[in-house]
């Protein structure tokens, strides 16, 4: 049995779950690297990361490199003597930092690798309406999310699941995962699995304020599946035309109706209580929206402020 000396690299509150399981199974964190505090919001007040908030309260030494190729950080890590280093959401490591390790460096990843390699895997997830993901540990290589798999484990999507709660489910599992993968680390009877390559393997690139635009003119389950798996961020948006204004809305929440209409693509139906979206096969009953210079409310609350017009359209 090894006795292992781990440094575990991670930024957000997907990873803490993971590096809180370690610490109450007593395994020895000789460090925990997170990222640089920095400015955030209105009062760019200077803010800590979840995994360094975490960290600090059980007494961890943390380090805050901005160059992870810098001597003085890569001296620091080499004086922690760590034997393994486990990594939760941080960010690509080079060479001379993931091999350091003599048992190795590994990842968590938030899909059933190959599939789903980069940055935004529960989101795309969603998006393509899988009905299962989950999580991979594999030893990190060259390149981004193809080193030989440790272990995997399922998670079921279900049709009310949206990015936020599938991002929960996966980090339990992932954290009960990174456990497991320990032990088998620690006891020497890890078996790893090359991932295979293929034309059909299906990408998680990274989501950006285009990506998050809504096409209304896709199939009621592509624009229902596209909202939820862009909530409750990055969050999908769209173009409300309604008479004279012109807004940016942003859309969180939404229910499906499969009918049949003969309403063009974008057309709002509203009443006093309620609003939907014509699509094709049906509509898409907006539940919760978010209006430019307002916090998000439910349509009810909306509509006790806002009018939409007859000829109001989502573009």
């Amino acid at each position: 049995m090894r006795d292992l000396r781990i440094v575990f690299m991670g930024t957000p509150d997907f990873a803490v779950a993971t590096l809180r399981t370690l610490v109450t199974h007593q395994y020895h964190i000789v460090g925990v690297i997170t990222a640089a505090d920095k400015p955030a919001g209105r009062g760019q007040k200077i803010q800590e990361s979840a995994v360094k908030k975490y960290a600090v309260s059980q007494g961890l030494n943390v380090l805050q490199p901005t160059n992870l190729k810098s001597d003085d950080f890569l001296n620091e890590l080499q004086a922690l003597q760590a034997n393994l280093q486990i990594v939760v959401a941080f960010r690509m490591l080079p060479a001379v930092v993931w091999q350091m390790p003599e048992f190795g460096t590994f990842n968590l990843h938030a899909s059933l690798l190959p599939n789903y390699r980069g940055a935004a895997p529960i989101n795309w997830a969603i998006i393509n309406g899988e009905e299962k993901t989950g999580v991979t540990t594999f030893f990190i290589d060259e390149k981004i999310d193809t080193g030989a798999m440790i272990m995997q484990e399922e998670v079921v999507i279900t049709e009310e699941d949206n990015a936020g709660s599938l991002h929960d489910k996966l980090m339990e599992t992932g954290a009960g995962l990174v456990l497991k993968t320990v032990e088998q680390i620690k006891n020497n009877t890890a078996v790893t699995t090359y991932q295979k390559e293929s034309a059909t393997l299906k990408s998680a690139y990274k989501i950006h304020k285009d990506t998050c635009k809504i096409d209304w003119t896709a199939s009621l389950d592509e624009i229902y599946n596209f909202i939820r798996g862009m909530s409750p961020y990055p969050t999908a948006w769209s173009l409300l035309k309604n008479d004279d204004d012109s807004l940016n809305v942003k859309i969180y929440t939404v229910t499906k109706e499969k009918a049949a209409h003969t309403y063009e693509a974008g057309k709002i139906i509203a009443d006093k209580n309620s609003a939907k979206v014509a699509v094709a096969q049906g509509f898409i009953h907006l539940e919760e929206i978010q209006l430019p210079g307002k916090r998000k409310m439910t349509i009810k609350d909306v509509l006790n402020g806002y009018q939409f017009t007859p000829n109001a359209n989502m573009l």
